[in-house]
């Protein structure tokens, strides 16, 4: 599911920039800048008043966002499946009645063209429904996922104090250097996996 992956990956930036906006939303006067470090000097993540997240592998690795996603990806084959098993009992149906050759009148001809129509509407409104059902399905688990992920980084957030958290991915990656030091991915995905084990 393409289409979902990309609205994930869009979730998932409108929860980095919720925390960006949370930060400087507040008593701007109160905010004291991180120190900038002097010229040659070692310069480690805690020193850093900005880090940044790999949307992809948080996508990835993130068991919650993947378990979900997979079920998602399953019901969208059953759905695909079950319209195509539609659309070939409705072709078995024309060949066993144009089997019957010249002895088929023009009535018996119309009728079956007007069930066949009818059926193949009730085939393609069937997956219209569960297509719809399974879009909304998919938004419902993008609100979750996001709020369980804006949760999280207001409170990493906390300790870590970051000015800034960018986001670097797949068609979203607007970076031109990104020194890994800076990396807090891994700790995005640790602490969601031990948040959605402990069912928080």
């Amino acid at each position: 599911m393409k289409n979902f992956s990309l609205a994930l990956n869009i979730v998932l930036l409108a929860a980095v920039i919720f925390l960006y906006v949370k930060v400087f939303s507040g008593n701007k006067s109160a905010h004291t800048p991180a120190p900038v470090p002097a010229a040659g000097a070692q310069v480690t993540v805690d020193d850093a008043p900005i880090a940044f997240v790999e949307l992809d592998s948080l996508n990835q690795k993130i068991n919650y966002i993947r378990d979900r996603r997979t079920e998602l990806e399953g019901e969208q084959k059953a759905i695909e499946s079950e319209w195509q098993n539609g659309y070939r009992g409705l072709e078995a149906k024309k060949n066993q009645f144009l089997k019957r050759g010249s002895s088929i009148t023009q009535q018996e001809a119309e009728k079956f063209q007007e069930e066949l129509l009818r059926e193949q509407q009730q085939i393609d409104g069937k997956k219209q429904d569960q297509t719809q059902g399974l879009n909304e399905k998919s938004y419902k688990l993008m609100d979750d996922i996001q709020k369980k992920l804006k949760d999280f980084l207001g409170d990493y957030n906390k300790d870590k104090k970051y000015q800034y958290i960018l986001t670097t991915g797949n068609g979203l990656d607007y970076m031109l250097y990104k020194d890994q030091t800076f990396n807090i991915t891994e700790d995005v995905i640790n602490g969601m996996n031990e948040k959605m084990k402990s069912g928080k």
